[in-house]
């Protein structure tokens, strides 16, 4: 499935939901809507309910062949069979996460806006990187770290795909994706909005 990276697309970030039968009813409608990406980010629920929702949208994610990425924890992406772990600079390392999951797992990295940290994590064998935030958002507060300059010195130096995260919208996507971003990662801005499947849809036709 690593093979999907090489798509450019929506990645879609699942946002705190109390109710599992209200996530998956809207993960279904982003998947409906052609997201090439879904990564499961969950900070309240417990390790438990975390793995019976995991499970859950894995096999969404199957039914439309889109990878399931886990956030921060490469042994519940193992437990529920996801294709890959999300890795924080503070969430374990890279060769760990591998040696875990096998060669064929998708690993990405939070590079915030250092492209160094880029350079050390395509060396150390991740799958893609992500810089953030582009621009302010309830989930990643605060000013600005990247932007546009970000993007387009990280092309000059990795090859790995670029994901780009932070308050990123229909209106202000398009610089980003011109500028090497493969990926868009978005949460609020899909998963707040009346409409997911056609937002989704949108986002989708940008690239």
């Amino acid at each position: 499935m690593k093979t999907a990276l090489l798509n450019k697309g929506l990645y879609a970030i699942t946002p705190e939901i109390s109710v599992a039968d209200v996530l998956l009813n809207k993960v279904e409608q982003a998947l409906q809507g052609g997201i090439v990406l879904l990564q499961y980010r969950d900070k309240i629920s417990s390790a438990a309910e975390r793995l019976n929702r995991a499970k859950a949208l894995h096999g969404l994610c199957l039914k439309h062949q889109v990878p399931l990425i886990i956030n921060d924890d490469a042994e519940l992406a193992l437990e529920c069979g996801a294709e890959g772990v999300h890795l924080g600079q503070s969430d374990g390392s890279i060769k760990r996460a591998r040696e875990l999951l096998g060669e064929k797992a998708i690993i990405g990295v939070t590079c915030h806006h250092q492209v160094e940290l880029a350079i050390t994590a395509e060396r150390q064998g991740a799958d893609y990187v992500a810089f953030g935030r582009f621009f302010n958002s309830r989930t990643k507060p605060g000013s600005p770290l990247s932007d546009i300059n970000t993007l387009l010195k990280a092309r000059k130096k990795i090859s790995i795909p670029i994901t780009a995260i932070g308050g990123i919208t229909i209106e202000n996507a398009p610089p980003i994706i011109a500028a090497g971003a493969r990926h868009i990662a978005v949460i609020d801005g899909v998963f707040s909005q009346a409409d997911i499947k056609n937002t989704c849809q949108v986002f989708s036709s940008l690239f």
